[in-house]
């Protein structure tokens, strides 16, 4: 095992290590181990795995995805040929819960225990009714060639509500709930090695609090959960995805800070709710502290502030927005045709956007370029332009998410901008 991760993360936290050489998060298929205390194994992967064996027994903080999990599991058998006996799951994304089949293939599914919080089963039953929005969804974010999401998931064998305990030998994981990314999310303490195992309430990006594509997030209880893995004063942070963080002054700070962020943007939205402002208002007054976004851990990589405000108003106002047009809408498209019109043709909008997307005016000719393809799906002459606005949005991007649906956008206007000249099919 190498100690390089731990000499990674610190740093760049101390900032001798810049995050623009050395981006915290790994996006590979493989997964890298190193040992952070006496029978403790960090593995680092896209989503990591903690394990911990002692007494000849194995537990595992998160399993990993279907893609990772061979790698994980070899990294784990380099390291203890321990059996596994219990698996805690985090929080049902499936990046972090579906490698334990390996190790069951092992001894037997008999001998392993899954312990989650006691809503980790109805994410799962919310999987299996929606497999092909998010199999769309991962679609149109990673650019895939068709839809792809499971199908059928490890159920957790034992569940529970606000606080439990796992042991593993003569070990004890104080297993505590609090929401954050999701409603069902778990994290560990380990309290004779202070080791603190964080999921995903701590991810080495801005936390993901207001994915545009995903179900409600809590951005004032992760920030309260964070609070209180900080008054621990843990000596080791194993997190969801990016580095392990050793030293107790380096995993206060991360803490910290990260709530530090949800909260001010927590605090400014609401009292702008409080005070009568349309979700348009906020959205274009709202930011996070310029001096917390420049911070290594806390790069707006994956998600992005604009959109946890989006998700603070779903949470808190409902869905209208504060526009009375919005209230009960035409059909986009009629919508658009009428703009064309009045505009002098779809050909217009679509020169304006270009013009408007050459300077700068990114959202504003985003805007005109939908227009103009919602009002002449066909034309060919738009959709070329909306892929080159969208081609252009994609560049000025910093987050996953939105280089992922801007990204999409471009892929289909250009199929369509293919088929050839003129204005129609």
């Amino acid at each position: 095992m190498t100690d390089d991760l731990l000499e990674l993360a610190s740093g760049l936290i101390d900032g001798t290590i810049s995050v623009e050489d050395h981006p915290p998060v790994s996006i590979g298929a493989g997964a890298s181990g190193v040992e952070v205390d006496d029978g403790i194994l960090f593995v680092e992967s896209f989503a990591n795995v903690t394990a911990i064996e002692d007494s000849g027994e194995l537990v595992l903080v998160d399993s990993g995805s279907p893609m990772h999990a061979g790698a994980i599991h070899d990294t784990v058998r380099s390291f203890t040929r321990a059996p596994l006996r219990r698996a805690v799951h985090t929080h049902g994304h499936v990046d972090h819960c579906f490698g334990v089949g390996l190790f069951e293939a092992e001894t037997g599914a008999a001998d392993v225990e899954v312990v989650a919080h006691e809503a980790l089963p109805e994410r799962f039953d919310r999987y299996r009714m929606t497999t092909g929005y998010n199999g769309t969804i991962n679609q149109r974010q990673f650019r895939l060639g068709a839809p792809l999401f499971p199908e059928e998931f490890r159920y957790p064998d034992r569940t529970y509500r606000s606080d439990t305990e796992v042991r593993a030998g003569t070990l004890t994981l104080e297993l505590h709930h609090d929401k954050g990314e999701t409603d069902d999310h778990t994290w560990v303490w380990i309290p004779q090695r202070s080791i603190l195992c964080t999921g995903d309430l701590f991810i080495w990006v801005a936390p993901n609090c207001g994915n545009p594509q995903k179900v409600q997030r809590y951005p004032l209880e992760w920030a309260a959960a964070l609070r209180r893995m900080q008054a621990l004063g843990a000596e080791t942070l194993l997190p969801g995805h990016g580095l392990p963080i050793t030293g107790a002054a380096r995993v206060s700070d991360v803490l910290g800070d990260t709530a530090r962020f949800l909260e001010s943007i927590c605090s400014d939205t609401l009292e702008m709710m409080n005070a009568g402002a349309s979700l348009d208002e906020i959205l274009h007054t709202v930011r996070a502290p310029a001096e917390l976004l420049g911070r290594p851990w806390l790069q707006p990589v994956y998600d992005e502030p604009e959109f946890v405000v989006h998700n603070l108003w779903r949470l808190y106002g409902g869905w209208y927005d504060g526009d009375p047009s919005h209230l009960k809408p035409a059909p986009a498209s009629r919508l658009a045709r009428e703009l064309a019109e009045l505009a002098g043709g779809v050909g217009v909008l679509a020169e304006r956007a270009s013009e408007l997307a050459a300077a700068g005016e990114l959202r504003l000719g985003g805007h005109l370029a939908e227009l103009a393809t919602q009002a002449e799906p066909d034309n060919v002459s738009a959709h070329g332009v909306r892929a080159e606005v969208n081609r252009l949005r994609v560049e000025h991007e910093s987050s996953l998410m939105a280089k992922g649906i801007f990204g999409w956008a471009e892929h289909v206007s250009s199929e369509v901008a293919s088929r050839g000249p003129g204005e129609s099919r």
